[in-house]
């Protein structure tokens, strides 16, 4: 008698609980995972003046007025300017090496004026933002070089130092209301 032998079935892996693996898997990622969101423009804005008590004033001589009108055209103490020459022109106001009349005093006197009209696209808003304190940076790079040797940044955290440079060139930045 011959025997017949029977064919196996290949070996099979029972795959009803892999829905619920990738469920679990998939909550798991959903909850620890973080989502960066982004927090805006990082600025420290100063405490709320007393109504009662009338703002100092403002000398005209250190003032610098950035205007910036809905097409992106920016104009400097009305004076057109293309936003790559923006961040030289408020270095020489602010530091004003050649102690010129036109240009502000001190750099602790002096102040940015930036004000946009409500149509100005966001990306140039933020250029000019970005063009301000790149002008602060800069100058505060060159003191801290100076007097330390090294970039402001690599100083230590509000250090004596710091602060000294933070003193030299304070950021004085005024953003005006958008006209409508």
């Amino acid at each position: 008698m011959l025997l017949k032998k029977r064919e196996r079935e290949g070996a099979e892996i029972n795959g009803s609980s892999m829905a619920d693996i990738a469920f679990l898997l998939l909550i798991f990622f959903l909850v620890t995972t973080t989502i960066n969101v982004d927090t805006g423009i990082g600025m420290v804005l100063p405490p709320p003046l007393d109504p009662e008590v009338e703002p100092p004033p403002i000398r005209e001589r250190n003032l610098m007025n950035i205007l910036v009108n809905a097409q992106g055209l920016i104009l400097m103490d009305e004076q057109p300017v293309s936003i790559n020459d923006v961040k030289d022109k408020l270095i020489e106001f602010i530091d004003n090496p050649n102690n010129s009349e036109e240009l502000s005093i001190s750099p602790d006197a002096a102040i940015v004026s930036l004000k946009t009209q409500r149509e100005t696209p966001y990306n140039i808003y933020i250029d000019m933002l970005d063009e301000v304190m790149s002008a602060y940076k800069d100058l505060r790079d060159a003191a801290s070089r100076a007097n330390y040797g090294v970039e402001y940044a690599r100083l230590a955290e509000n250090s004596p130092q710091q602060e000294q440079i933070k003193d030299m060139y304070p950021k004085k930045i005024s953003i005006a209301e958008p006209d409508n």
